[in-house]
C-alpha cells in the first residue's frame, strides 16, 4: 500500500464486509442468484470505494498503486493458470492414502521453488484425477491447506509475504533458515491428519479395477520454458509493467503452442480464472481502506509481543491479502523494537564507510553494533555502495539483534499459514476450489470450509506451532 497516510472512516470497510458476507452466505442462500450477478455486485461494491478515495479522499495515488498490485496479481495467477492448462501430468493407477500423502509432501516443497500459485496450478489436475475415483471436499481443502498455503513458507518466492520481506532487505535463505523448524511441525501435523481420514474413507469406498496400467507421464512441450519464465519475471521490479509483460507473452506463447488434445485432456477452460479476476476485483478494491486504517493504527503497539504478532497479523491475513498485511506488521516491528536514533546513526555510519564505529557509545551502542553486523553480513554490496535504505536499516537492526528475529519469525510464519484459512486468505486457495469445481469435484461452501475444515484442522496447527515457538 502507499506510503502516504489518509485519515480513514471507518465505516468504509463496510463494502469489504459486505462482499465478504455475499461470498460466504449468498452461495448458500440463492446460489442461482448469486451465480447470474456475482459480477455486479463485486464491481459495484468497488465503484463505491474507489469514488471514495477519488471524490472523498482525492487519493487517487492509493488507486493506482492497489490497480498495480492487482494487475500483477492476476498476471501471475493468470499466466500460471495458462500454462499449467498445457502441461499435462498422466498418473494411472490407485492413489493409496500413503501415495496421496507423499504427493502433498511434493507438492509442498515444490511450491518454495514455483510458488504456492504455481505448485497449486501445476498439482491440481493431476491430483484430482489421482483420486478421481473417490475424490471428496477433504481432498480439496487439503491441497489448499498444504500446497497452495504452508508449503511455500520457506523461501521469498514460496508467498507473495515473503517476497515483500526480500524486497524490504530479509536475505534469501534466511527464512528457510529460521522456519524450517516451524514448517515441520505444521506440515507432519496436516500431512499426518490427511492421511488418517483418506486411510478411513480409503477403506469405505469400492477399489477399482486394478487391471489397468499403472505409472505416470508428463506432456509438457515447451511450457515447462514458459514456467520458469514466469518465476523468474516475479523478481523484474522495473520499469513497470515489464513483469506483467513478459507473464502475459509467456501465457500467450503457451496457449498458442499447446496442442488443442492436451488442453482437452486437462479439461481446461476459462471460467475458474474469470471467477477469480472478477471476484478479486471486487476484493483489492474494497479492501483498500481496511488495510489503509490498519497501516495507520499498526504503529500503537508499543507493549506487544511475539504471540500479539503472531495472532494479529495472521488473523488479518486470513481476510485480507497477507502480502499488504505482512508489510503493515513489519512496520509495526519496527517501531516497536527500532530505536530511530539507531537508525540515523547508522545512516551516518554508512556515509563514513563505518570509520566512526569504534567510537560509538551510549544506550543504543550495542544495537548500532548489532545492525553494522547484520548489514556486512547480509547487504555487504549495498553497504559498500552507501545505497543501503532506511527500511533495510530497520530490518537490519532485527535481524542483528537474536530475540529480535521471533517477531520476523512470527509475522513470516502467520502471514502464510493462516491464509490457508478462507478460500480469500491466499490468492491460489480460490483458483483450486474453481479448477475443482469445473470438473465436477464436490467443494465446501466459504462457511463450511471454515466451520468443516478451517477450525477443526488448521486452527490446532496455528494453536500448536503458536505454543511450541511464539508463546514466550
Amino acid at each position: 500500500m502507499s506510503a502516504d497516510s489518509v485519515v480513514i472512516n471507518p465505516w468504509m470497510i463496510l463494502p469489504f464486509g459486505i462482499l465478504l458476507a455475499m461470498i460466504a452466505l449468498a452461495p448458500l442462500f440463492f446460489s442461482a442468484w448469486w451465480l447470474r450477478h456475482y459480477p455486479k455486485v463485486a464491481l459495484g461494491l468497488a465503484v463505491i470505494t474507489l469514488a471514495y478515495y477519488f471524490l472523498g479522499l482525492h487519493a487517487p495515488g492509493h488507486v493506482w498503486e492497489t490497480a498495480h498490485e492487482y494487475v500483477s496479481f492476476i498476471a501471475i495467477v493468470g499466466s500460471l493458470y495458462i500454462v499449467s492448462g498445457g502441461i499435462h501430468i498422466d498418473i494411472r493407477g490407485e492413489a493409496a492414502p500413503a501415495v496421496n500423502v507423499i504427493f502433498l509432501l511434493i507438492g509442498a516443497v515444490l511450491a518454495n521453488f514455483l510458488g504456492t500459485t504455481g505448485a497449486s496450478m501445476l498439482l491440481i489436475r493431476p491430483w484430482i484425477r489421482m483420486n478421481r475415483h473417490r475424490a471428496r471436499a477433504y481432498h480439496i481443502v487439503f491441497f489448499i491447506f498444504i500446497v497452495s498455503n504452508i508449503g511455500g513458507c520457506l523461501t521469498p518466492i514460496g508467498d507473495p509475504p515473503l517476497f515483500l520481506g526480500y524486497l524490504m532487505g530479509i536475505p534469501f535463505w534466511w527464512v528457510a533458515e529460521h522456519c524450517i523448524l516451524v514448517w515441520t511441525v505444521g506440515l507432519a501435523m496436516l500431512l499426518l491428519m490427511f492421511y488418517f481420514i483418506d486411510r478411513r474413507q480409503y477403506r469405505r469406498v469400492p477399489k477399482p479395477d486394478k487391471a489397468g496400467k499403472t505409472g505416470w507421464s508428463v506432456t509438457w512441450g515447451y511450457n515447462l520454458v514458459f514456467l520458469v519464465v514466469i518465476i523468474a519475471a516475479v523478481f523484474i521490479n522495473s520499469p513497470p509493467f515489464l513483469r506483467e509483460g513478459i507473464m502475459l507473452a509467456a501465457a500467450l506463447g503457451s496457449w498458442f503452442t499447446t496442442s488443442k488434445s492436451v488442453h482437452e485432456s486437462n479439461q481446461f477452460d476459462f471460467h475458474p480464472i474469470q471467477e477469480v479476476a472478477i471476484l478479486f476485483a471486487g476484493i483489492f478494491a474494497t479492501m483498500m481502506p481496511a488495510l489503509d486504517w490498519l497501516q495507520d493504527n499498526a504503529g500503537h503497539l508499543e507493549n506487544a509481543n511475539a504471540s500479539f504478532f503472531y495472532w494479529g497479523c495472521g488473523s488479518l491475513s486470513s481476510l485480507l491479502d497477507n502480502a499488504p498485511t505482512y508489510l503493515c506488521f513489519l512496520k509495526a516491528i519496527s517501531a516497536r523494537l527500532v530505536d530511530m536514533d539507531t537508525v540515523q546513526q547508522v545512516h551516518h555510519l554508512i556515509q563514513t564507510h563505518g570509520a566512526d564505529l569504534p567510537a560509538v557509545t551510549g544506550p543504543h551502542a550495542e544495537q548500532i553494533r548489532q545492525t553494522w553486523a547484520a548489514l556486512q553480513k547480509y547487504s555487504s554490496a549495498r553497504l559498500a555502495a552507501g545505497t543501503v535504505t532506511v527500511d533495510e536499516i530497520q530490518v537490519a537492526t532485527l535481524l542483528g539483534h537474536p530475540a529480535y528475529n521471533l517477531y520476523l519469525v512470527a509475522i513470516s510464519v502467520a502471514a502464510v499459514f493462516f491464509g490457508a484459512n478462507t478460500y480469500i486468505g491466499n490468492g491460489p486457495n480460490f483458483m483450486v476450489k474453481s479448477i475443482a469445481e469445473s470438473q465436477k469435484v464436490p467443494t465446501p461452501s466459504f462457511l463450511h470450509y471454515i466451520f468443516k475444515f478451517s477450525l477443526p484442522f488448521m486452527l490446532p496447527v496455528l494453536v500448536v506451532v503458536w505454543w511450541l515457538f511464539f508463546r514466550g
